[in-house]
C-alpha cells in the first residue's frame, strides 16, 4: 500500500459563496472531507440579528438548502465527511433542519456536534469580570447580541473518532475545519506542534474557497477567462503535515506560488506568530514549490505551544444606519455629487434639530468613480468624469433619526441638481449598526461538549495551553535605495499581493515576483510611506513583517476601518481594495530592472488581450 494521503476540498469561503464549490469537490473532487467555512465576524452580526427576530434562525441556511439538500445522497454514496461552522449562533436549529432533512432523504446520518463557544447566557457573569476590550480597552457592553468563542480542532476530531459523518459547530477558527479531519485520521497529539500548525496553514488556504485557486488574484488576466469554471481548492495531506494544493481536474482557475501565496497572507498579522487554540503557527518559513500543474506543495511552516486562552467576539447593538445612492450625470458631475451630499447632510441637521432630535452619529460621503478609495493619490481625470454615484451613509442614535435622513434624501430630487437618477427603488431604510467586541479568555473557563446523535461524548485533549504569543520584531528598520541611477515602476509590476480585514484592522500581503525584486520594494514600501498611502483611512501605526521563505512582506494597518464590518461608514470596510490601492504605487528600481519588469507585464498583459480579441 501506498503513504497514506487524505484529501479535503474548501467548498465555501463565505455564507452567499457559490454552490458549485461543493458540487464540483464531491462530484469531480475525489475528496475524504468537504469543509464549508460559513462564518467571518460580520457574518455573526448578520446572524445575531436574524435570531434576535426569528429564535429559529441565526445559522447559515445555505448549508441546508443549497448543499446538503441536493447533495446529500452523493455524499452518502461516496463516504464523505462534511464538517461545517454552519450553525452560527444557533447550533440546535441547524442540526434541527440536518436531522430532517436527512430523514426525509431516507439518509443515515450520525450527526456530530461541538458546543460550548456560545458563552451569551453567561453575559452578566462576564460583565461582572471587567472585561475589556482586547484593541481599544473598552468596557464590556451592556447588552451584548452574541459572545462566541473561537474553538479549536480537537473536538471536531473527537466527533469524528466517535463515528460522526457530519460534523456541525458555531464559532471556531476556520482552519479547524481542516485540521480536525487531519488529527483524527493521523492520530495526531496535542504537542504534535509542527504537524497542528502545518494543519492551520492547510485550513488557511481552503477556508477561503475560490481565493487560493485564482479568484480575487492579483494576476485576474491569468484565469478571466475561467471565472464561469472556477475550481475549489483540495488539500492532500500526509501523516508528516506536508501537502500539496491542487484544484479538480479540468476546472477552471490557477494555483501556483503566487495564487497560493495570496491566500497564505490574507488576514493575518504578525506570520511568525499566528495564533490559533491549538498552536501557535509561524509561516515565515513556509516554502510554496511548483511540482506539477495546478499543483503546489506547501513545507516549513513550524509550531509552537498553545496559549491558555480562547479569542472570544461579542457583537452589540450601536444605533442604526442606512445608505443612500443615487447617480449624477453631465459636465461638472463629480464637483455636483459632492455639493449635493453636503447640502443634504445640511438639510438633515436642520431637520433634526427642529424635530428635537440628537444630531447625526457619524456621516460620510463617496463618489463612486472618482477614486474615492484613492484619496489624494486619485487621478486628476477622475474630477473630470461625467457620470458619477454618489454615495451618503449616515449612523443616528434612532430609527427616528434615520427616517429624517431617509425623507431628506428622496425629497430633494426636485430641489438641487440636474442630471440624477435613482440608483435603488425607495427610501433608503433604517438598519440596526452592530459592532464587535473581542477578547481574550481562560480556555480552562469555556467547557467543550461534543454530541453525536445528539449523545455527549467523554473526550480528552479539547484544549491545550501554557504556550506564550512571541513577540518577533516586525520588520519596520528603515532602509535606503542602492546608490545609482533608478526609475519607478507600479508597485503590480514587481509583486502581487491580497489585502483584507481584522475587526478595525486590515492586512496587505506582498511577494515578490521575482526574489531580486524585493530589496527595492522593501526599500520603498516602509511603514511610514504604507501609511501615508492610506492616510485618509487609517488613525493607527502600521506595522511590517518579513517572509523571507516566500519574499514577502506583511503590513498591519490598525485602526483604518472605521469600526470594521456594519458598522463601518467606509466604501470598503473589509480593506478588500487596499491591495490593489498600493500596488498603484510607484516603486524606484534601477533602469535594467525597470525594463525587465516593464517587458514582462507587457508580454502578459499583450497575450491575454489577444487571447480575448481572438
Amino acid at each position: 500500500m501506498g503513504e497514506k494521503i487524505v484529501r479535503i476540498g474548501g467548498g465555501a469561503g463565505y455564507w452567499g459563496d457559490t454552490p458549485s464549490g461543493p458540487r464540483q469537490l464531491v462530484r469531480q473532487g475525489n475528496i475524504d472531507y468537504l469543509i464549508l467555512d460559513y462564518l467571518a465576524e460580520i457574518t455573526m452580526s448578520i446572524l445575531a440579528k436574524a435570531k434576535a427576530k426569528d429564535p429559529q434562525a441565526g445559522y447559515a441556511t445555505d448549508f441546508i438548502t443549497l448543499v446538503m439538500k441536493p447533495l446529500l445522497r452523493e455524499i452518502a454514496e461516496k463516504r464523505i465527511k462534511v464538517i461545517a461552522n454552519a450553525g452560527g449562533v444557533n447550533l440546535p436549529a441547524c442540526r434541527h433542519a440536518l436531522e430532517a432533512l436527512a430523514q426525509e432523504a431516507g439518509v443515515r446520518l450520525r450527526i456530530g456536534t461541538v458546543e460550548g463557544d456560545d458563552l451569551l447566557p453567561r453575559a452578566g457573569e462576564l460583565a461582572a469580570e471587567s472585561i475589556r476590550e482586547m484593541f481599544t480597552g473598552a468596557p464590556f457592553p451592556a447588552k451584548p447580541m452574541s459572545i462566541n468563542a473561537y474553538l479549536g480542532a480537537f473536538p471536531i476530531a473527537a466527533a469524528l473518532d466517535a463515528g460522526a459523518d457530519v460534523v456541525l459547530t458555531g464559532r471556531c477558527v476556520d482552519s479547524a475545519l481542516v485540521a480536525g479531519p487531519l488529527i483524527h485520521e493521523f492520530g495526531w497529539g496535542p504537542q504534535d506542534y509542527d504537524k497542528l500548525a502545518a494543519a492551520g496553514l492547510a485550513g488557511h488556504l481552503l477556508e477561503c474557497g475560490a481565493q487560493a485557486t485564482g479568484g480575487n488574484f492579483t494576476d485576474w488576466e491569468d484565469v478571466v477567462d475561467d471565472w464561469p469554471t472556477m475550481g475549489f481548492p483540495i488539500a492532500e495531506v500526509r501523516a508528516d503535515g506536508s501537502f500539496v494544493v491542487t484544484k479538480p481536474e479540468g476546472t477552471g482557475g490557477c494555483v501556483s506560488p503566487l495564487s497560493v501565496g495570496e491566500q497564505m497572507l490574507y488576514e493575518i498579522g504578525d506570520p511568525a506568530a499566528y495564533v490559533l487554540p491549538d498552536v501557535i503557527c509561524d509561516f515565515t518559513g513556509v516554502r510554496l514549490r511548483q511540482i506539477g500543474p495546478d499543483r503546489v506543495e506547501v513545507t516549513g511552516v513550524r509550531g509552537l505551544p498553545p496559549t491558555d486562552t480562547y479569542k472570544v467576539c461579542a457583537t452589540y447593538p450601536d444605533g442604526f444606519g442606512t445608505v443612500g445612492t443615487l447617480v449624477l450625470a453631465g459636465r461638472d458631475a463629480v464637483a455636483k455629487a459632492q455639493r449635493y451630499g453636503e447640502a443634504i447632510l445640511a438639510k438633515v441637521r436642520n431637520s433634526l434639530e427642529e424635530a428635537g432630535l440628537p444630531p447625526l452619529s457619524d456621516s460620510a460621503i463617496q463618489l463612486v468613480g472618482a477614486e474615492s478609495l484613492y484619496g489624494p493619490y486619485a487621478q486628476p481625470a477622475a474630477r473630470t468624469l461625467r457620470e458619477v454615484t454618489l454615495r451618503v451613509a449616515v449612523h443616528h442614535p434612532s430609527p427616528a433619526g434615520i427616517e429624517v435622513f431617509s425623507k431628506e434624501f428622496m425629497g430633494a430630487a426636485l430641489a438641487m441638481s440636474t442630471g440624477r437618477t435613482g440608483l435603488a427603488p425607495g427610501r433608503p431604510k433604517a438598519s440596526p449598526i452592530v459592532r464587535l467586541f473581542s477578547f481574550l479568555y481562560p480556555k480552562k473557563n469555556v467547557p467543550v461538549e461534543v454530541r453525536v446523535d445528539g449523545e455527549a461524548l467523554t473526550v480528552q485533549h479539547l484544549v491545550g495551553g501554557g504556550g506564550r504569543v512571541p513577540t518577533s520584531r516586525p520588520g519596520d528598520e528603515e532602509e535606503s535605495y542602492p546608490l545609482g541611477e533608478s526609475e519607478p515602476v507600479p508597485l503590480v509590476y514587481l509583486a502581487v499581493a491580497r489585502s483584507g480585514d481584522k475587526g478595525n484592522h486590515a492586512n496587505i500581503g506582498v511577494i515578490a515576483r521575482r526574489p531580486e525584486y524585493l530589496p527595492w520594494i522593501r526599500a520603498a514600501l516602509t511603514p511610514a510611506a504604507v501609511r501615508a498611502r492610506f492616510a485618509h483611512f487609517i488613525t493607527g501605526k502600521v506595522e511590517r513583517f518579513d517572509l523571507p521563505g516566500i519574499h514577502g512582506l506583511n503590513f498591519l494597518l490598525h485602526d483604518t476601518l472605521g469600526g470594521g464590518g456594519v458598522a463601518s461608514l467606509h466604501l470598503d470596510p473589509q480593506a478588500k481594495t487596499y491591495a490593489q490601492l498600493l500596488l498603484d504605487m510607484p516603486i524606484p528600481v534601477p533602469p535594467a530592472m525597470a525594463r525587465l519588469a516593464q517587458e514582462e507585464r507587457s508580454h502578459f498583459t499583450f497575450k491575454h488581450q489577444g487571447e480575448r480579441n481572438v
